[in-house]
């Protein structure tokens, strides 16, 4: 097609369609509005004898598109190359970061309910107020279960007969030990 034939115009439909398959971000650099104008890109550039067909096009920002100009993309250039690297980079980054927390939650879970066991198996319930559960949690992670552990055995060893002033007494301990260890 030489460069003197007429493009055929895109219709607002289609046009449309390949912002919402694209999710309304330029799929080179992830621009969305407001903050871009968004066009839509030929593939293979019409000069090059590149149609309206969905496959051939895609979102882009204005910046990207005029930029690129009538260019292929048979060959991904060296900076897109490594900017996908780094996104690539970043995302397991962020998927290890997760993992690891998310092992972090579940050990501090475990480890809440061996503290509220003691409580448990003391007073002979079925289990314990969620908000105690919560509380025993922000402990475990502030001074260790060990700490938490012993709290608990002083507790119920001194507030034996009720379950209100024993667990008011585990978290004073707590904040003792909390507090002691930030003026340390």
């Amino acid at each position: 097609m030489s460069s003197s034939a007429k493009r055929k115009q895109l219709s607002k439909r289609i046009r449309f369609e390949v912002f919402k398959r694209d999710s309304f971000a330029c799929q080179y650099c992830g621009a969305h509005p407001p903050e871009t104008v968004l066009h839509v890109d030929h593939i293979v550039p019409v000069a090059d004898g590149g149609q309206n067909d969905m496959d051939n096009l895609v979102t882009s920002c204005d910046t990207c598109n005029l930029g690129k100009g009538a260019i292929s993309l048979q060959s991904v250039p060296a900076s897109l190359e490594s900017r996908a690297a780094d996104v690539a980079e970043r995302e397991e980054q962020i998927r290890g970061y997760a993992e690891v927390m998310a092992a972090k939650r579940e050990r501090i879970h475990d480890q809440a309910w061996d503290v509220a066991d003691i409580f448990i198996d003391h007073f002979r319930l079925d289990g314990i107020r969620k908000d105690w559960l919560q509380s025993i949690k922000q402990f475990v992670e502030k001074i260790g279960v060990d700490e938490c552990i012993r709290a608990m055995e002083i507790a119920v060893a001194r507030k034996a007969y009720s379950k209100g002033p024993c667990f008011m007494y585990f978290c004073g301990i707590c904040w003792n030990i909390v507090r002691e260890g930030s003026s340390t």
